[in-house]
């Protein structure tokens, strides 16, 4: 099946794309048609090809020629299938050097063209799949809980998914607010399309812009985070950070469902779910003019709050066992299990760091542990060692140095952070540059550390 997959067709011979397209079309594909390079290089601008058919020999610039000036700037768009009628072992070498997929000779076989179609798609679709593993942080990603809050919320996932509308996801830092995001995602129609993950506050300001929308300067277009969702889903945390330009643009996005890139002229057309998360209440910042109204409620045609772990301990059992099955199979750890002495105590923990706190003590329950049942004195240990430090806490705070180098330099970090952090009045722009951190890097390590700037601020 084609799944409206956009095929770009470029040949100088209206009669080859004519054919290529109606035969294209007759299977499901949509087809876009250019008859020279230049024509080729507005249609990739207009509208990103899933795949390429691209003819070698045309008049004023060769198809050789164009691949070459897309491998080197940025990168070829997607699979691109070279057409020729009078090849050489030289085209076909410099060709596959450049990042060619496959050839088709003329005249063209229809039953070849379509296989060939169709396995570049398909390996397309495998590298965008390991490209996005790669990307994601080594974490579970399951809804776990059986309880009465997640069965409720589950139910209206399974509702969400079956309609194309927006989602906003609100609940405290560590809910787990990105796995509900993906849950929607693969219950939907898009779940064999992207799933994009866009940390509103780990995009640099001067460049957050062009990171969402994509650019263009001197006709080479770069496409955005908002383009590469495309067919599937955009996933948006912490949308009360984004600047109000650009709180503007995503809603013209969403209302239009085409963007304009930076440097650009046309609109582009975009076909991408958007769900956003915040930890903030967007209604007190609506109402304090901090966040633009009309993005408000396009985001919110359907609200889902996720509920901090306090609120569902029924479920920590069954969170106990799953991370620590998952952490053992990942990691090569002896399994551990979780006595019911052990199990009432955490259902009895406040958990301010939520599941991410849960999750982070059953890893170095695993790792301190050398297997058998966990015991009720290594939980407490371990819990007092994941106390928070306090805002004020100096870089030079004591260190335990009964703990093992890595929970040392760990807690060295935290204390150095929060401290470095309350100079710089909350402001994670400042820290970077006090650190000498670059802020993408700054935020993945803050998250790892649980370390939230809002509330150190507020603490500072």
């Amino acid at each position: 099946m084609a799944n409206g997959a956009r095929v770009l067709v470029v040949d100088d011979e209206p009669d080859i794309r004519a054919t290529i397209g109606d035969i294209l079309e007759d299977e499901g594909y949509t087809v876009d048609v250019a008859d020279s390079a230049a024509a080729a290089r507005e249609a990739r601008r207009l509208r990103r090809p899933d795949v390429v058919l691209l003819d070698i020999w045309m008049p004023n610039g060769d198809g050789i020629s164009l691949l070459r000036e897309w491998s080197e700037r940025g990168g070829l768009p997607c699979p691109v299938i070279m057409i020729s009628g009078h090849g050489t072992v030289e085209t076909a070498v410099e060709a596959t050097r450049l990042g060619a997929w496959d050839f088709i000779e003329k005249p063209i076989s229809l039953a070849k063209l379509l296989l060939v179609v169709e396995h570049a798609l398909e390996a397309s679709r495998l590298k965008r799949e390991n490209e996005g593993l790669k990307r994601q942080l080594p974490a579970p990603t399951d809804l776990v809980g059986s309880g009465n809050a997640m069965q409720a919320l589950k139910a209206q996932i399974d509702r969400i998914a079956a309609h194309d509308t927006g989602v906003l996801i609100q609940g405290e830092p560590g809910t787990g607010k990105e796995t509900l995001a993906r849950a929607i995602h693969e219950r939907s129609a898009r779940r064999g399309g992207p799933f994009v993950v866009v940390a509103a506050g780990a995009i640099a300001r001067d460049h957050a812009a062009a990171a969402l929308l994509g650019s263009e300067d001197n006709g080479t277009a770069q496409q955005g985070l908002l383009e590469q969702a495309n067919g599937g889903t955009l996933f948006l945390d912490e949308v009360a950070v984004l600047d109000p330009e650009l709180q503007l643009r995503l809603s013209s996005v969403i209302e239009r469902r085409a963007l304009i890139r930076a440097g650009g002229r046309e609109p582009v057309p975009v076909d991408a779910r958007v769900i956003a998360a915040s930890a903030q209440e967007l209604e007190a910042l609506v109402a304090a003019g901090r966040f633009r109204e009309e993005l408000y409620y396009q985001l919110k045609v359907v609200p889902l709050a996720m509920p901090a772990l306090r609120e569902r301990a029924e479920d920590i059992p069954e969170l106990l066992r799953y991370h620590a099955d998952w952490f053992a199979n990942r990691d090569a750890l002896p399994y551990r299990s979780f006595g019911v002495a052990v199990q009432n105590r955490l259902r009895h923990h406040p958990w301010p760091g939520n599941v991410r706190e849960l999750r982070n003590l059953v890893q170095r329950l695993l790792v301190l542990g050398g297997g058998g049942e966990v015991g009720l004195a290594e939980v407490e240990n371990a819990l007092g060692h994941a106390a928070p430090a306090p805002a004020s806490a100096p870089a030079g705070a004591a260190i335990d140095y009964s703990l093992p180098l890595r929970e040392a330099r760990e807690q060295f970090e935290r204390a150095y952070l929060l401290h470095q952090l309350g100079a710089a009045g909350g402001s994670v722009g400042k820290l970077a540059k006090a650190v000498g951190m670059e802020r993408t890097h700054l935020y993945r390590k803050l998250k790892d550390l649980d370390i939230d700037p809002r509330a150190a601020a507020r603490e500072a």
